[in-house]
């Protein structure tokens, strides 16, 4: 039987580690979920990782030797508005200060260069496209692509309408082969509106080797080290995940679709 590939998130207040890099098959991502009460402060060093800061939902300040975002953030929540993100290099000391309750969905990446200077990403900054058709429609948002100064990241959110289907056709990003498809391993955040609802997660590889169904709720993420990765929300729900990619040469949306569902255009 493969690794199981689901994770639980307690959400706790403070900093809550979901995946480490070297876990779940991932080499290159580390994830996190940061809860902070308005007033509260979380202090870190990027240390090795270049770090990706993913505000979800309220408002906060970061700050650091040479940079101070006074005020990031404003969503109420990740179905109310386009992300604020914030970009931190390695070797970065930062201290986020909670201007409002705040969450934040926190990547990691050994880092092994020097890379942008710290930034932060406006909704005016992402780009949003309309994937799909019929009931596999979905709406992306993306936050940070190749052509963002980053070693490995390529970052973004999907809004699925209820009863919708996402990754799809079924599609992987397994081996580094331009122009079909390139290798970037991947995480999904799960949210949903109301929050008590679920979706249903697939991941599995030609082989057979990797063959698993998840029941997705609201906080679980699904590590994706390989293979296809479909997924589906349940009718009344609205569904929001998180997909962050990392590659280790090239980064993109360019991914071989199965061929047995290929003809699903």
């Amino acid at each position: 039987m493969s690794e199981k590939l689901l994770i639980h998130c307690p959400a706790n207040t403070g900093y809550n580690r979901i995946l480490s890099p070297g876990e779940f098959g991932m080499k290159l991502t580390g994830f996190g979920l940061l809860c902070l009460q308005a007033g509260q402060r979380h202090a870190a060093d990027t240390g090795a990782f270049e770090v990706v800061l993913v505000i979800l939902g309220g408002t906060c300040r970061v700050v650091g030797d040479g940079f101070d975002f006074p005020e990031v953030g404003g969503r109420a929540d990740v179905f109310s508005g386009k992300p604020h993100t914030v970009y931190l290099p390695r070797h970065t000391a930062y201290e986020v200060v909670a201007s409002s309750d705040v969450e934040i969905a926190v990547n990691e990446s050994p880092s092994s260069r020097d890379t942008a200077r710290p930034t932060v990403i406006t909704p005016e900054m992402t780009r949003e496209l309309v994937i799909g058709r019929d009931n596999f429609t979905r709406r992306a948002t993306i936050v940070l692509d190749e052509t963002f100064d980053a070693e490995h990241f390529y970052i973004g959110e999907g809004l699925i309408p209820s009863g919708n289907w996402s990754g799809y056709p079924p599609h992987r990003h397994d081996v580094d082969n331009p122009p079909e498809e390139i290798d970037m391993e991947e995480v999904y955040f799960y949210r949903f509106n109301p929050p008590q609802g679920f979706g249903i997660q697939k991941v599995y590889t030609p082989d057979g080797r990797i063959d698993e169904t998840y029941t997705v709720k609201h906080n679980d993420t699904v590590a994706i080290a390989e293979g296809f990765h479909p997924l589906c929300g349940a009718p009344g729900y609205a569904m929001y995940y998180l997909w962050t990619m990392c590659g280790a040469v090239n980064r993109g949306l360019i991914s071989s679709k199965d061929p047995a569902h290929d003809w699903v255009k």
